[in-house]
């Protein structure tokens, strides 16, 4: 019996102190996270139990039906990961209302940007507050193309990166944007330079099985894009030669190197 009793009583015991995590984690920003904490299942109090940010206990309590989780608390810079724990009983859950505060915003500011008439492209940063990769775009084709990317350092102070751009004929144009949970596009400024690359050329003019691309009569790669008469892309990437032989007959537009033409494919 009293085995019975205290089994019974461990049982009880373990429902209030066990209970369930919910877990974030992510990049402070300068921002604080605001939480929704409904009632437990009993009615008697509110669901979450504990919170710890980084191992730290927050102070203040959760005993309310919204509260605020204050960085300040725990001497974070700006740019530093955060990991919280919210302890809360079984059968409920706090709502993190705005988790997106956590999520690394592009921030950098450019303090140094160059290409070689190789392609070499070397940039320097400041101002970063989380990861973020560098797109490398090239404008050509009338239009910004992705060409690369190189992962951000996301720390403070100077950070350097380069990039090896693959020049077309001409006069080239290239750029480093990054973009953030916000869905804005920030970018760079241009910076240009003159290749040494041959114009390529490409035949046939009408179209069978292949398309090739020389320079100066001999095979090169190029990048390229074939489109179809209603603007879908069929066909992307770099090669010396396209194969054809699955594209229907009629009209089509392919870009390479830095031009633009309309092909017919018999």
């Amino acid at each position: 019996m009293k085995i019975f009793i205290s089994l019974l009583f461990f049982s009880f015991l373990s429902t209030l102190v066990f209970g369930e995590n919910l877990s974030i984690e992510g990049t402070y920003q300068g921002k604080n996270l605001y939480v929704q904490n409904p009632m437990d299942d009993d009615g008697f109090g509110y669901c979450a139990t504990k919170v710890t940010v980084n191992g730290d206990i927050m102070p203040g309590g959760t005993n309310m039906g919204a509260f605020e989780i204050d960085f300040a608390n725990f001497n974070i810079a700006i740019g530093e990961p955060v990991f919280i724990v919210i302890e809360h009983h079984d059968g409920c859950k706090p709502k993190i209302l705005n988790p997106e505060v956590l999520l690394p915003r592009s921030t950098f500011v450019v303090s140094a940007i160059n290409v070689s008439t190789a392609g070499k492209l070397t940039w320097s940063t400041s101002g970063e507050q989380g990861k973020l990769p560098y797109i490398v775009e090239q404008y050509r084709w009338n239009k910004w193309v992705t060409i690369g990317e190189v992962q951000g350092k996301g720390v403070s102070g100077t950070n350097s990166y380069e990039f090896n751009v693959t020049p077309h004929s001409g006069e080239n144009t290239v750029r480093v944007v990054q973009v953030d949970h916000s869905g804005q596009k920030r970018t760079s400024k241009e910076v240009k330079f003159t290749s040494g690359v041959a114009v390529v050329t490409k035949s046939p003019a009408k179209v069978k099985d292949i398309i090739n691309f020389t320079a100066n009569g001999v095979a090169v790669e190029t990048r390229y894009e074939i489109y179809d008469a209603y603007g879908n892309i069929v066909k992307k990437g770099v090669g010396s030669s396209v194969n054809c032989q699955n594209l229907l007959s009629g009209a089509y537009y392919i870009n390479f190197d830095n031009v633009n033409e309309k092909f017919i494919k018999n």
